[in-house]
């Protein structure tokens, strides 16, 4: 049997402020090990016989996900972009109808892009697993066998045996407290709900054509209307907006009368907050987690990322996580707490509370050194062979110096070569444009001037990115 691997990319990653941001957020981060989460995903489907994935992620990350693919060297076979967030069940609706488009009997494995699984190989056997009562028309989940009374997972209680690990699936509980967490673990007949699954396409269909039709008209609809935008599938906003926002659990696994799940053991995590990513981190022998310039003194337990030189003298149990313009400090017991930091930077109208001080862009990135009222510096790296819209601006002058590589520059009429330590000044309201030709990254530094100096300022004339 060949399956067709779906990778849902919509999360934010609240709890993992301030690392994790919408525009960036965690399954784009290196959290367990030199690879992102996303890439993590995609490279433990190496050992199956599985079709390239298809990736769901939302129109901002698009680009971040095909150069995840592109550094890991492998190929995907659709990224369809969420015009709007409406959970997982429209989601799957979507890959579910396109799988069928091309193979009537299209296996789908559902995969989150954010999860961690240290065992592969028992993760192997359980899709296996999972393909089999899937080609018999179950919708199977799979359920984590619980290595503790946790409560930040919500569990899954098994009903009778389908076969040697899996089970009809008699019921989901909500996340419990402790007390409850611990009578599941101790009962032996519940496990955490992965969000992962395995099940026909066509089978998922007529269950949602059974208990939620208008998610299938509408995500028929909104792929009937979608339109090709270079390597990805843009849905129908009006009609995918119309589809219910709801979890796949709530929209079908509660309801239908043919859920199973497979029992996997394996060390595994959602890494839906700090304390979670200090768990399945490496540590040192005091217990600590660091990453960065950091000395530790008399210190245990605590989750240390620093973006500068931190000091840390007699702590214990603390979450300590620095980037550019940030600072998080927490005792690891409120560490689900870090999401309501976010909605008050969201009321403030922060901007740190969406995107980071880098911003990353389908030709590379730049970091906004600093600003004034009516200056701002930023440090742009653009990627060999990429280049930036042709595009202008009504507030605000610019001077292009450039410190590494070569870049070729559109100034109105003119196309300029400029080299290291070179520089060029572009006016107010000149058309203009910035090419890296080379094959190494181009690197410059950028000094605006003007009355506004927002993003909101640039007039796109042409974009190879499809942006203008």
């Amino acid at each position: 049997m060949t399956m067709h691997p779906i990778i849902l990319s919509g999360g934010t990653g609240s709890r993992l402020w301030p690392l994790s941001r919408p525009l960036y957020p965690k399954q784009f981060l290196r959290l367990h090990s030199d690879k992102t989460l996303f890439q993590e995903t995609v490279l433990r489907l190496d050992e199956m016989d599985l079709l390239p994935p298809t990736v769901i992620c939302n129109e901002e990350h698009r680009f971040i996900v095909a150069e995840n693919m592109r550094t890991i060297d492998r190929e995907y076979t659709d990224i369809i972009l969420e015009p709007v967030g409406r959970n997982t069940a429209p989601a799957i609706a979507t890959a579910a109808i396109m799988a069928i488009k091309q193979d009537e009997n299209a296996l789908l494995l559902v995969l989150s892009a954010d999860h961690v699984i240290e065992d592969n190989e028992a993760f192997g056997n359980a899709v296996k697993q999972a393909g089999t009562l899937a080609e018999k028309g179950y919708l199977v989940t799979f359920g984590i066998k619980p290595s503790e009374p946790h409560t930040g997972y919500g569990y899954i209680e098994k009903g009778k045996a389908i076969d040697e690990g899996s089970y009809n699936l008699a019921a989901f509980k909500e996340k419990p407290d402790l007390q409850t967490a611990q009578s599941f673990v101790d009962s032996g007949m519940y496990l955490w709900n992965s969000g992962m699954f395995c099940f026909k396409a066509r089978s998922y269909i007529e269950e949602l054509e059974k208990i939620s039709p208008d998610i299938i008209t509408h995500a028929k609809a909104a792929i009937e209307k979608s339109k090709d935008d270079l390597d990805f599938t843009r849905l129908d906003k009006d009609e995918f907006e119309k589809c219910e926002d709801i979890s796949i659990d709530y929209a079908v696994m509660e309801k239908t009368d043919k859920g199973a799940v497979v029992a996997l053991d394996s060390k595994w995590s959602d890494v839906g907050s700090w304390d979670a990513v200090w768990q399945v981190s490496e540590k040192d022998k005091n217990g600590n987690v660091c990453i960065g310039d950091i000395i530790a003194k008399s210190t245990k337990d605590c989750l240390i990322r620093a973006n500068k030189l931190v000091c840390t003298i007699g702590l214990e149990n603390m979450i300590i996580v620095d980037t550019q313009d940030a600072l998080l400090v927490a005792d690891k017991k409120y560490d689900q707490d870090v999401k309501s930091i976010v909605e008050d930077l969201k009321k403030a109208d922060r901007k740190e509370a969406k995107h980071h001080r880098t911003v990353y862009r389908p030709w590379g990135h730049y970091d906004s050194i600093c600003h004034g009222d009516r200056d701002q510096v930023k440090r742009i790296s653009v990627k060999p062979g990429a280049k930036l819209s042709l595009q202008k601006h009504f507030h605000r002058s610019e001077h292009w110096v450039v410190v590494k590589g070569t870049a070729k520059v559109t100034k109105g009429e003119e196309t300029l070569t400029i080299s290291e330590n070179e520089s060029v000044y572009l006016p107010v309201g000149i058309v203009h444009a910035l090419e890296n030709p080379g094959k190494i990254m181009l690197e410059i530094i950028e000094v605006q001037t003007g009355s506004y100096l927002g993003e909101d300022d640039i007039v796109r004339l042409e974009d190879k990115y499809g942006r203008s």
